[in-house]
């Protein structure tokens, strides 16, 4: 929930940044124990060609670093993309001894579900998750836990078929 941010109606990737950082310990808090903010705007280069990072962190818990890229609009396979070379680059490039791999959140206004289930992000340390900065509807609340509740339990019935059945 960004709804502590106070965005409203129209505003852009800049002006969510922006209004992050500001709130910066209301968002860390929102993001959970552990992250330490590093970097706003991390620049690259690959080939004369400069990339931005939006946000860089780091988890201590995980020990490793954290890219956090922000979207206003619907995630697209193409995010997943751009933030697979910032991992590989940060990997390269940043990655100290003792640390894990760096793994990516895109933070975006939406996401359909397919379209990331087939990507196959996680195991390539990409995660996409879904912001608000409002409240929605208690209705379209509870819609959203039932359905949640409801692929939770598949998945798990999954396992355990999966387990059951280990040759097939």
């Amino acid at each position: 929930m960004l709804d502590f941010l106070g965005l409203r109606d129209t505003y852009g990737e800049r002006d969510l940044e922006d209004a992050l950082l500001r709130e910066i310990e209301s968002f860390l808090l929102e993001l959970g124990i552990g992250f330490a903010f590093v970097e706003r705007q991390k620049r690259i280069t690959l080939d004369g060609d400069d990339y931005y990072m939006d946000l860089l962190f780091y988890h201590r818990r995980l020990r490793r670093l954290v890219v956090i890229e922000l979207k206003i609009g619907d995630f697209k396979p193409a995010d997943a993309g751009q933030m697979e070379l910032y991992l590989r680059w940060l990997d390269r490039h940043e990655r100290q001894e003792g640390e894990e791999k760096p793994i990516g959140l895109i933070l975006c206004a939406g996401k359909k579900r397919e379209t990331v289930e087939v990507l196959e992000l996680e195991p390539r340390g990409i995660h996409v998750a879904e912001y608000l900065v409002e409240l929605p509807p208690r209705g379209l609340l509870e819609q959203h836990l039932r359905e949640a509740i409801v692929r939770t339990r598949l998945q798990l019935e999954q396992q355990v078929v999966d387990r059951s059945n280990p040759g097939s």
